[in-house]
């Protein structure tokens, strides 16, 4: 075993962050496995800016609420919110009561459409991201890939959106497979990865 993984009660070896509930059933179905679909690809995006400056397990604790509040994360509902919706949010003990980041929320929704709109998918934009190479599992936050993401999705007007946080969006959705290599979900999201091309 070694510092990137942690044994779990069933005996098998997981990334180091995933050694209790939530984040182990997150951690084994979820993160890292290919996301292609619109609206978990928007939720996802949502989901790690909300998380910027808190802990993931925080979000994973209200990530229920915080799909009831988004509508599900429906890109063309959340593009039409209205500052009254805005202003129920900001009332919302279950999300991340935070204006900043429910006003981007909104925005990146408007956005998000105007992708589509370009690219014929959210899908076609964030995989084009995709390292040419088989990406290394480290210690890294930032990635060339993830920097020049951001870059432009900040030219297109999204917010919270930095590096690191387009970083950790590729890292759940798949873009990039940062299992740790003793990890037994590594060769899981491999597999997916491979039926994705």
């Amino acid at each position: 075993m070694s510092a990137d993984t942690i044994e779990g009660p069933d005996g098998r070896l997981r990334c180091f962050w995933a050694g209790r509930e939530p984040e182990t059933a997150y951690h084994d179905t979820e993160w890292g496995f290919p996301t292609t679909d619109d609206t978990s690809l928007f939720e996802r995006v949502c989901l790690e800016g909300f998380q910027s400056g808190l802990s993931w397990r925080t979000i994973l604790m209200k990530r229920e609420n915080f799909r009831a509040a988004f509508a599900g994360f429906d890109v063309e509902k959340v593009a039409r919110y209205t500052d009254a919706d805005v202003t129920r949010l900001l009332d919302d003990a279950g999300i991340i009561r935070h204006r900043g980041k429910i006003e981007a929320a909104v925005n990146n929704a408007q956005r998000a459409v105007e992708l589509i709109d370009e690219f014929g998918s959210l899908e076609s934009y964030f995989w084009g991201y995709a390292p040419a190479d088989d990406h290394v599992p480290n210690s890294m936050t930032t990635s060339p890939e993830s920097v020049a993401m951001s870059k432009d999705l900040k030219k297109r007007g999204w917010r919270f959106v930095g590096p690191t946080t387009m970083f950790a969006l590729m890292q759940a959705t798949g873009i990039v497979n940062d299992h740790a290599y003793e990890c037994v979900i590594r060769d899981e999201v491999a597999a997916a990865l491979r039926q994705r091309l």
